[in-house]
């Protein structure tokens, strides 16, 4: 049978299931920890800049607070400008080792180099450069992972993922006291230059890794016997409803491309992780925010790990209940007024406790991240070309955020920062509206596709424009689009 006459009914057989549970396992072993990695090293030589402001990099370069703030927005700039062909380009070649290890090693050689910058436009041109061969990695994983996980697999895993950038801010923080302690000076060299050195190379060397190591796509990946692979491609068409391939050539990447760019639900995911990738700004400046508690630079970076460490834990639970209870929404929602509490208490407290507490609540705004994109997954779940551009999409207007925020955090609104948190909780706001209204959508469609299964059922017009609109998208007839959508319900 091919796979796309497969329609959502038919389930794995009892024998394809136990093979479905020693594939999860495989993926699972040899996916996860790699891309957590490269996730966590991506991060880590992206705030390697923020690290080296406490390690003299603004005195030695000569910089400016705003000078500082255009470098630091500079980087999505270039994150942002690639984002969507890269996306459509890693499907159409369909190597992910090959094309996230080229990446993932020039951005660690971008970093070393970085260490070599003399001034302004030094390093400006740095971090530019940085964000566009760093860009293609966090939206290409997470399509990547959208390619071997289904929709209620997919929270979970997403929130390992993202666990790296987590573990980064922990770690990296780490990182860069023991170099300030340790490294400062050696062979003539400054602290925040061996920061830039040493994770740069640790980065090329995963990077390496990556090459070898990475599973390419389900129906490419020659590690895969042609039982187990058709069990990958089997459960994914089940849970899209439809085979997750594309049609052969590029015209199916234009394809795709054009449905992401005329889907409102792309541009509702895009509004939603704008708001909550500018609320999580404060994480550019956490060093500079526990400065603010009175402790030398060393302690300050040190203070930044607990709250970090925390997150990852309570991601980790955040994630496995919304994959549990199959909800997306209440899972966005609760986490919004939490960060609303934390931006507000280091507004207006001045006792250590108080506001050192207060970063840690800040930090369930990275609870949102995975569950939103984990949703995207299960909201334009086909064609493959179309989820591919829908998250670089995504990714880079909401990235665009991160362009502006770091110059609210001014210089003369230290120690509270009234400006920036408020801009924060403004942005939560707005989030939330955005998930409200994708949920109103969601369900009113789960509802109509409900009604189209009853074949008794008088359709409206408006019903039978939308089943010729996504006949049309799909290219069958309008018969085969009603069977396609059979039994197919989106994830609230």
């Amino acid at each position: 049978m091919a796979y796309n006459e497969i329609i959502h009914q038919v389930e794995l057989t009892a024998e394809e299931k136990v093979t479905q549970r020693k594939l999860i396992r495989r993926l699972d072993m040899s996916i996860m920890p790699l891309i957590i990695l490269a996730y966590s090293m991506n991060i880590i030589d992206r705030n390697s800049y923020t690290a080296a402001r406490l390690q003299g990099l603004e005195q030695d370069l000569h910089l400016t607070g705003r000078e500082y703030g255009t470098g630091l927005s500079i980087l999505f700039v270039g994150i942002i400008l690639g984002q969507v062909p890269s996306n459509l380009l890693l499907n159409y070649i369909g190597r992910p080792s090959l094309y996230m290890g080229f990446f993932t090693i020039a951005w660690g050689l971008v970093s070393i180099l970085t260490s070599q910058a003399r001034g302004y436009g030094g390093i400006v041109a740095c971090r530019f450069i940085l964000g566009l061969v760093q860009g293609p990695f966090f939206s290409g994983i997470l399509f990547y992972l959208s390619k071997w996980y289904t929709k209620r697999e997919l929270a979970l895993r997403m929130s390992i993922f993202y666990s790296g950038s987590l573990l980064s801010g922990a770690f990296g923080n780490l990182i860069g006291a023991g170099i300030l302690v340790g490294l400062s000076g050696k062979l003539g060299i400054s602290a925040w230059q061996w920061l830039y050195i040493v994770e740069g190379a640790v980065t090329c060397l995963i990077g390496l890794v990556i090459v070898f190591v990475l599973p390419d796509f389900p129906d490419n990946w020659r590690l895969l016997t042609p039982g187990i692979k058709d069990v990958a491609n089997r459960r994914l068409a089940i849970d899209a409803a439809e085979a997750d391939i594309d049609d052969k050539g590029y015209r199916s990447q234009i394809r795709g491309l054009r449905l992401a760019f005329t889907d409102m639900r792309a541009y509702i995911f895009a509004m939603s992780y704008m708001c909550i990738s500018g609320a999580a700004g404060f994480q550019n400046f956490f060093p500079t925010l526990t400065a603010t508690l009175g402790f030398n630079n060393t302690i300050s970076l040190l203070l930044v790990v607990p709250p970090y460490i925390f997150i990852v834990i309570y991601s980790m639970a955040h994630n496995t209940l919304s994959d549990h209870f199959g909800n997306r929404f209440w899972f966005l929602f609760y986490p919004v007024p939490i960060t609303i509490v934390g931006f507000i208490i280091f507004m207006t407290t001045n006792s250590f406790a108080s506001r050192y507490f207060s970063l840690f609540l800040m930090t369930f705004v990275s609870a949102m991240n995975s569950t939103l994109f984990s949703w995207v997954a299960s909201s334009i779940p086909r064609p493959p070309a179309k989820r591919a551009a829908a998250y670089a999409l995504i990714n880079s207007l909401g990235n665009s955020a991160s362009i502006w925020t770091p110059y609210t955090y001014r210089e003369q609104d230290k120690p509270y920062y009234r400006p920036a948190l408020g801009v924060c909780t403004g942005l939560q706001i707005l989030a939330l509206f955005m998930a409200v209204l994708l949920y109103i959508d969601l369900r009113i469609t789960n509802k109509r596709l409900e009604r189209l299964e009853n074949e008794n059922a008088a359709f409206s017009e408006r019903d039978l424009q939308r089943l010729r609109k996504t006949a049309e998208a799909e290219g069958v007839d309008i018969e085969a689009a009603r069977r396609q959508q059979r039994g197919f319900r989106f994830l609230l």
